[in-house]
């Protein structure tokens, strides 16, 4: 399966007093990473809703930090799918500065219709994550 590269800057905003990333915003790197996989796919999640009526949403995840990242520092994000049901799959996500990794997440994202029940994955999202 797909391996999906994410590369971003650490500001001034995503940091604590002490110039440390705020843990909280490591989930908005990861779900920036996952928006440009989508992307990198031909798809967006734009796209899906409007075309498919459906949308991805988290169901849960697990983080765990080994070493924190700090102010300017260039991460890379490097997202893969682990697993593909019917109605979700799982994502393992993991932050790198140099090389080293400094943070790992996996991720369960469902999907839903526009009222929020679980729907189907689309045949063409399927595809796509599976190649």
């Amino acid at each position: 399966m797909n391996e999906f590269s994410y590369k971003l800057k650490v500001f001034y905003e995503d940091t604590d007093s002490g110039g440390v990333v705020y843990y909280a915003n490591y989930l908005k790197f990861f779900e920036r990473a996952r928006t440009e996989a989508i992307a990198e796919i031909g798809l967006s999640n734009k796209k899906l809703l409007e075309e498919n009526g459906i949308l991805i949403i988290v169901k849960s995840c697990n983080i765990e930090y080994k070493k924190p990242a700090k102010l300017e520092d260039q991460l890379e994000i490097k997202s893969s799918i682990i697993l593909i049901s019917n109605t979700s799959f799982k994502m393992r996500q993991k932050a790198f500065r140099d090389n080293e990794l400094i943070t790992d997440c996996e991720i369960h994202l469902v999907i839903v219709d526009k009222k929020g029940k679980p729907s189907k994955i689309p045949e063409i999202l399927k595809k796509k994550l599976e190649n």
